[in-house]
């Protein structure tokens, strides 16, 4: 029975290209990089080599990449590092409703340190206005945080709008994005975006588990959340993971041309909503300008939990929504206007590189199987 992975905005398999690095680093540069003889120096170029790497790939200068263990910590960072910098220029954050969970409970957090947290909604197809964001900036504001494209529907939100509007209103706010789930994906550079912060993750572009990285710009000073021996300038301290790193260096140096995986990822897409239309009982919830590698879907009359635990024992596996959020129903889909019931039968289907037509087929067949079965139970 063939393996269908269609789970890719969880997380994706680690190219061989990035298997074989680690593996090099912890068999043969295993050294520690703040070590000044030969085995630390070797170790912290193959270090600085993935700093290059990344800098170039998103258009930033190399002093500008910062090496976390996940997103999450590159979120975290990004999120207390400029507030507690930012506290003697105002204390107002905007952010969205539909933001990761570690943006969301970051904010929490600071909410309870006296910050004053705006939340901006979006409309039905995941995105917030420019008019919600100019209304809420203003000279109090010392940081707007949003993602750039949603890890549940795949909405895309225009970062180069934001910073246009933060601008226009003589805000003091840094801008930081949640690129975690369009890094790799989609092609940009941080010029363009013109934001202060970045965050981005390596396990969802084939890298491993247990690396990301925080884009800043040089021109912006936040304040560092771990303190230790210095390392990453002094704003990231804790021993370097050198497989890690190496490893999403080699991962993104495998990455096919973006433009042409989008036209790709496109012809998937349209794929396999056509199939999902020729059912007559599957809804799209996914906007149709979403990032294609993502499409959420809800399946009329069947909740998800058990369609999940049906398709996965044929091998098939999607999930309801983000893996950070199990157990709970989509707060997304909520925001976005969708009923509990369409809620609570969502599925989300992610491409990755690998992801085929054939892949598309063998999932509406056991749809349409499972679905057939189940009647007779109801």
């Amino acid at each position: 029975m063939k393996t269908v992975y269609l789970d890719n905005s969880a997380t994706t398999k680690p190219c061989s290209e990035a298997v074989n690095i680690i593996n090099n680093c912890l068999t043969s540069n295993w050294g520690n990089p703040s070590s000044t003889y030969l085995p630390g120096i070797e170790a912290m170029e193959a270090v600085e080599n993935a700093r290059k790497t990344v800098s170039k790939f998103i258009g930033a200068k190399e002093d500008e990449i910062y090496f976390t263990a996940s997103g999450t910590e590159a979120n975290n960072l990004a999120l207390f590092g400029a507030a507690n910098a930012g506290r003697k220029k105002g204390n107002k954050i905007i952010s969205t409703t539909i933001e990761h969970p570690s943006i969301l409970e970051t904010l929490k957090e600071l909410g309870t340190r006296g910050f004053e947290i705006v939340y901006l909604s979006p409309d039905k197809n995941g995105v917030v206005s420019e008019e919600a964001f100019r209304n809420a900036i203003d000279k109090n504001t010392i940081l707007v945080s949003t993602m750039l494209v949603n890890n549940e529907i795949g909405s895309i939100q225009n970062i180069e709008n934001i910073s246009r509007i933060i601008k226009e209103n003589n805000s003091p706010a840094l801008l930081h994005c949640d690129a975690v789930q369009g890094f790799g994906k989609i092609p940009f550079k941080v010029s363009k975006l013109n934001v202060d912060l970045l965050s981005a993750s390596g396990h969802k572009i084939h890298a491993s588990k247990g690396i990301g990285f925080l884009y800043k710009s040089s021109k912006v000073h936040i304040a560092p959340i771990i303190f230790g021996g210095g390392q990453e300038k002094g704003l990231r301290s804790g021993t370097e993971c050198v497989p890690l790193i190496a490893g999403l260096s080699a991962a993104v140096n495998a990455l096919p041309d973006l433009n042409e995986q989008l036209k790709r990822w496109k012809e998937l897409n349209l794929y396999a909503k056509d199939r999902f239309n020729e059912t007559g009982y599957i809804k799209i919830n996914s906007p149709e300008d979403a990032l294609p590698c993502i499409i959420n879907i809800s399946i009329d009359g069947y909740k998800s939990e058990p369609m999940l635990n049906a398709l996965a024992a044929r091998n098939i596996f999607v999930s309801k929504g983000s893996a950070c959020a199990k157990g709970h129903r989509s707060y997304v889909l909520s925001e976005i206007g969708l009923n509990n019931d369409r809620i609570d039968s969502a599925l989300r289907i992610s491409f990755s590189r690998e992801t085929t037509k054939e892949d598309i087929d063998i999932l509406c067949d056991a749809i349409n199987e499972i679905t057939k079965k189940m009647r007779r139970f109801k």
